[in-house]
């Protein structure tokens, strides 16, 4: 029952309204003050009047890019967690699961797993097609994005997955009484919320498949499994990996990383696997592992409302 989780804190509608409020100011206008503002010192990048995405970052220091764009996510993080403590008084525990205490397992499994198979499809590539990558290895700012990736990562993975599959998810749940809804609106929006990354610009609209339909493999984690840990460990472990094996001027993730990818972009099969067949084969392994079951009901079953779920919870919920 994790979207039920939620009346466990204050659910009346005009709190969603005033939450969604300011985590938007926090993420997108108070987060994004210091990478305007290093932008505007300078002067070199004002007088070229380039805003294109590999640009700015090379301008500004692919480091210091990185830094910037990742505080954007700390304060929409921070944000968030003011949000849910004292606009709902949720617990962040209740937030993230509807176990008795969030498991470290199931994320550091998850991070695992997926970091290994991810890591294991950039080296796979690399081997296969080594003329598309330059090794660009430099010690001392690679070991800087190494720690900033540690710290600021999983703070940005966390938000988003927090966001979407947590306070959206639970807000639309609550309201429908439904898990279709929230579960096909959070996906999508999930996907739809990287339209503005670089990669859409250079491959085309037809890229959001993959993020679209890791939306929906994250959101089945989530109601399957009953809680969030699942996709934090996935999504932290997918960009984690990804800042640090292999980037390019078109990337979100334009870093000091250790492979460059120096090929012309396509879209091609490449964006299906995930989707159509790496992400199934994962659905049953974690099935396997957490023994899932009940599919319909979990994915696209009613919502208790606060009284049932209350009355089933023996009145550990009712806050008023």
């Amino acid at each position: 029952m994790y979207i039920e989780q939620a009346y466990k804190g204050f659910t009346e509608r005009w709190r969603y309204l005033v939450g969604f409020l300011i985590v938007f100011v926090g993420w997108q206008i108070v987060g994004g003050i210091p990478l305007l503002a290093a932008m505007l010192m300078k002067s070199d990048f004002l007088s070229s009047g380039v805003m294109d995405y590999g640009a700015i970052a090379n301008t500004l220091g692919l480091n210091l890019f990185f830094f910037l764009v990742m505080l954007t996510f700390l304060a929409a993080m921070v944000s968030l967690w003011v949000v849910v403590k004292f606009i709902h008084r949720l617990s962040f525990k209740n937030f993230t699961t509807s176990r008795k205490k969030v498991d470290w397992k199931r994320i550091i499994f998850s991070f695992v797993l997926w970091g290994a198979i991810s890591s294991g499809f950039v080296f796979l590539d690399i081997y296969l097609s080594p003329e598309n990558y330059e090794f660009t290895f430099d010690a001392v700012p690679f070991f800087i994005l190494l720690l900033l990736s540690i710290i600021f990562v999983p703070i940005q993975t966390s938000f988003e997955e927090y966001f979407t599959r947590g306070y959206l998810m639970q807000s639309i749940g609550i309201a429908a009484k439904n898990r279709w809804l929230p579960f096909l609106v959070s996906s999508s929006l999930f996907g739809l919320l990287h339209i503005f990354n670089p990669e859409v610009e250079k491959l085309g609209y037809g890229v959001l498949v993959f993020y679209i339909g890791t939306g929906f493999f994250l959101g089945i984690l989530t109601l399957m499994d009953e809680g969030l840990e699942l996709p934090l460990g996935f999504h932290a472990a997918n960009n984690f990996f990804t800042a640090l094996l292999v980037t390019a001027d078109w990337m979100a993730f334009n870093t000091n990383s250790m492979y460059r990818d120096v090929s012309e972009p396509v879209l091609g099969w490449d964006i299906l696997v995930p989707v159509f067949i790496i992400y199934p084969i994962l659905l049953i392994i974690f099935a396997k592992i957490y023994g899932w079951n009940n599919w319909k009901e979990k994915l696209f079953g009613r919502v208790l409302s606060k009284e049932e779920f209350v009355a089933l919870t023996d009145g550990e919920s009712d806050l008023a």
